[in-house]
């Protein structure tokens, strides 16, 4: 595929704080890229530089192999998508989706084909003289969505649309907006800190943390071979734990061998053991290679989540099989159930469970849901 987006070595820095910090990164025609990660961890800015609202410090942005560093947003073929969707309230639907064209003189039989041709697109014919003040959120946001296409630009920048919606809208937005990217052929460039949101849309995914790039995968690749603690804690549950790579293809951690599909370590190597809540299989005492005690239970409708007390360290199991507090259980684990990661700077910071509950959990979503630098 053809790159058409291209960041090499961005620096940035607002009063002195470094917001990116040696950022490469290929972009390519007809991808749905993301960027996840934390707040604060420079996607947004990121974001800004590729539109051209704000202008490395240091590094080329690239398009189409052309330098674009000075050139103003309106010159460039990016249009974006804000999570606060900047409609023109006293405009109908049809003229906010028509703006753009109106502003380049397009003759007006053009803009009404191009308009009717970007509301189908979004599943809006018939709303074109309704007032985009009542519309919901949903609608407003394909308005915004309709208004940024309709110009036909290389690329779509979109800065956590969906975060203004409920829950039910954004799952039926998230396939909306996906079914748009591949109708239409267009780059999408999404920043999100929902992980599920990004793991179902795209076709790359970029998680990000402290204003460096950390992992650049497919959706099953960043959650199947997390390259550190911190990616691999961030991208949905994780029991991270110490172990030793004895040799290839086994390893040991909890005070038990076991065999895994990793080689390539030194022999007693310290690394970092991933193993996903949903891996882990509940067997009888006598069968288990490792044993705990439940700790504590919650119901999830399609699952129960259990934390246990292994040896000290608690971990998250995921099951359909009902187990009681305070029960003894034994853990079986399958060689592709544990993933072996190189020590890290995020090493021995994330993987336990003992102060884990759903509120702090939803807790942790809001206060990364607030705006970003």
């Amino acid at each position: 595929m053809k790159k058409i987006v291209e960041l090499k070595n961005i620096t940035k820095s607002f009063d002195g704080d470094p917001v990116l910090k040696g950022i490469n990164l290929d972009i390519y025609d007809n991808e749905f890229l993301t960027l996840l990660g934390p707040s604060g961890c420079g996607k947004t800015t990121l974001l800004r530089l590729i539109g051209g609202f704000d202008t490395p410090d240091e590094g080329d942005v690239l398009f189409l192999g052309e330098r674009i560093n000075d050139l103003p947003p309106h010159q460039r073929s990016v249009n974006t998508v804000f999570q606060k969707y900047a409609l023109f309230p006293h405009l109908n639907v049809y003229e906010n989706v028509a703006f753009p064209l109106r502003e380049k003189k397009v003759p007006k039989e053009e803009i009404q084909e191009r308009v009717q041709e970007m509301l189908s697109l979004v599943a809006l014919t018939g709303f074109e003289h309704r007032n985009v003040t009542r519309l919901s959120g949903g609608q407003q946001q394909r308005v915004a969505i309709a208004r940024a296409l309709i110009a036909h630009p290389r690329v779509l920048l979109l800065d956590e649309p969906l975060g203004a919606l409920d829950l039910k809208l954004r799952k039926d937005m998230q396939v909306e907006l996906k079914k748009i990217q591949k109708q239409t052929g267009i780059t999408f460039i999404f920043v999100t800190h929902d992980q599920e949101e990004a793991l179902s849309m795209s076709d790359t995914v970029v998680v990000m943390s402290e204003g460096r790039i950390h992992q650049i995968g497919t959706s099953v690749d960043i959650y199947n071979e997390p390259v550190n603690a911190f990616v691999a804690d961030f991208i949905g549950e994780s029991n991270i734990l110490d172990g030793v790579m004895l040799a290839d293809y086994k390893v040991r951690f909890s005070g038990a061998k076991f065999q895994c599909l990793d080689a390539g370590f030194g022999k007693n190597e310290p690394v970092d053991v991933v193993v996903r809540p949903e891996d882990v299989d509940i067997v009888p005492l006598e069968q288990g290679q490792l044993t705990g005690v439940v700790t504590s239970v919650t119901f999830l409708g399609v699952h129960y989540e259990i934390i246990v007390d292994v040896g000290g360290f608690k971990w998250m199991i995921q099951t359909t099989d009902f187990v009681d507090v305070d029960e003894e259980i034994g853990i079986q684990l399958e060689p592709d159930a544990i993933h072996i990661m190189k020590k890290s700077e995020y090493s021995d910071l994330y993987g336990d469970y003992s102060s884990f509950s759903n509120e702090l959990e939803e807790l942790s979503n809001e206060t990364l849901g607030e705006e970003e630098e």
